[in-house]
């Protein structure tokens, strides 16, 4: 199977290895073998899906039905868990794992997709013939025909029915965890935005399209005159369809993959003053380098030096290969950023604190990440982030910025570690980002009564990325 080449799970050869010989390569069996990737061996739906498509040779077409199969999957499995239960007489807990994952991509084509029942339900037991067992594909057809008895909003009310919860409901609707459908609300409710829930959850489930970066220096103004440019950066774009291989500008490292908020968090610290001459700037976790290449690209435009840290040597060396494009002399270290300052203290006047988080910023582009993270992960992740955020202050010059960074917008990952630096570190002075950014793009719609910037998916077609400026007045 493609993912056991791919990925060499020793886990994964032993649990299929009774499987018998794979269907011929499609766009179900490559779903599926990314679904017991994710499952199986903690991969990384987002990263492990190219690998498969390629040595696949699907064509776009079919290779756009697999991300769809797979994804859509994935990001609407609590709501379908809750549909097999009611079919399957059983909770989900009890049913076989595989057998489970194959039901799942069975009713993704059912109720989320335009796939006739007919089809879906012959190449879904197909499947489990194939990858479970004969005895696992009669469950699976009789659970999927009962699946396939009702229309996707019986079932929402089926499921629904009972749940005196608010949250429980919207967790079930829009397949979240209560924990993180929770969370949403309070952070919203600090903009004034409570009422936009369901849109957030929403946009959570909806597939981004393909964003797109011109690093400064390196781009063409001609990269971008066939695409939509923006609509959040105003040196990003939008690629409506089709792979970004297709364009001559990537290939050749000119432009490259990047969500947007991230273009804008790199930008607010570039933006946040004016640049002097000889400045000294560190991407204190840098990886796997997206915003190190921004960063990389815009120092290299205004004079100034430039070195990256990755405290995980895989990952830096994956910073490495983003930034040769734009320097390949640039310095990447790979250290414990909580240290960082032992070594590289009061050398710096810009840095970037990108911190390690629970990701639910980027819940659209990362389906099976909602999954992953636990209510209980936060205090860890807070944690360290305070003590990174510690080091990167350390590190900081008097005069110099520093931007911390989050993929989240749980409070207790960004807010409260703003509380937390404001009284901790000495010298610290709140930079308005909200304001930079409005000079980076006057059509953002920002809440200008703070300081610090909340961007949304279905405000800002950005991922959920969190941004706060400090200047360090004394040393």
């Amino acid at each position: 199977m493609l993912w056991r080449q791919l990925i060499g799970s020793v886990e994964l050869r032993g649990i299929l290895s009774s499987a018998p010989k794979p269907m011929r390569t499609s766009s179900r069996t490559v779903a599926l073998e990314l679904l017991f990737a994710v499952e199986f061996d903690d991969a990384y739906a987002n990263l492990l899906l190219p690998k498969l498509l390629t040595a696949s040779r699907l064509d776009e077409r079919d290779s756009a039905l697999a991300q769809e199969l797979s994804f859509g999957t994935l990001r609407w499995q609590l709501f379908y868990d809750r549909i097999i239960e009611e079919c399957a007489k059983r909770y989900a807990d009890e049913i076989d794992l595989k057998s489970l994952i194959v039901l799942r991509l069975g009713a993704h084509q059912l109720l989320g997709m335009r796939t006739p029942a007919h089809a879906a339900l012959d190449e879904t037991v197909e499947l489990a013939k194939q990858f479970v067992s004969r005895g696992a594909a009669g469950f699976v057809n009789g659970v999927l025909r009962r699946v396939s008895e009702r229309k996707r909003d019986e079932w929402l009310a089926i499921v629904l029915q009972g749940l005196e919860n608010p949250a429980e409901k919207l967790a079930v609707e829009f397949s979240h965890p209560i924990w993180v459908v929770k969370a949403m609300q309070q952070s919203l409710a600090l903009d004034g935005r409570e009422s936009e829930l369901q849109d957030l959850l929403l946009a959570d489930n909806i597939a981004p399209l393909v964003s797109l970066v011109a690093l400064p220096g390196l781009a063409k103004k001609s990269d971008f005159e066939d695409l939509p440019i923006g609509p959040a950066s105003p040196i990003g774009a939008q690629l409506d369809s089709g792979d970004p291989n297709n364009l001559v500008a990537f290939r050749e490292g000119r432009i490259r993959v990047q969500d947007q908020g991230s273009q804008l968090a790199a930008l607010a610290l570039v933006e946040a003053k004016p640049i002097a001459e000889n400045e000294r700037w560190l991407d204190l976790c840098a990886g796997p380098g997206g915003k190190a290449a921004l960063l990389a690209a815009e120092a290299q435009v205004n004079g100034a030096q430039f070195i990256c840290n990755e405290i995980a040597p895989h990952r830096a060396k994956l910073v490495s290969q983003a930034i040769a494009v734009v320097n390949n002399k640039i310095q990447v270290t790979v250290e414990d950023g909580r240290n960082y300052s032992v070594q590289h203290g009061n050398q710096f006047d810009r840095i970037l604190l990108d911190a390690p988080c629970t990701g639910l910023g980027a819940l659209r582009r990362r389906p099976e990440s909602r999954w992953r993270k636990t209510q209980a992960d936060v205090a860890e992740l807070s944690q360290l982030q305070e003590e990174l955020l510690l080091s990167a202050w350390d590190c900081l010059l008097p005069g110099g910025v520093l931007a911390y960074v989050t993929c989240s917008p749980h409070l207790a990952e960004t807010n409260a570690i703003v509380d937390w630096a404001k009284k901790k570190l000495i010298g610290l002075e709140l930079i308005d980002a909200n304001a930079v950014l409005a000079e980076i793009n006057p059509n953002l719609h920002l809440n200008h009564n703070r300081k610090t910037a909340q961007l949304w998916p279905h405000i800002h077609q950005t991922d959920a990325m969190f941004i706060a400026l400090f200047t360090k007045t004394s040393g």
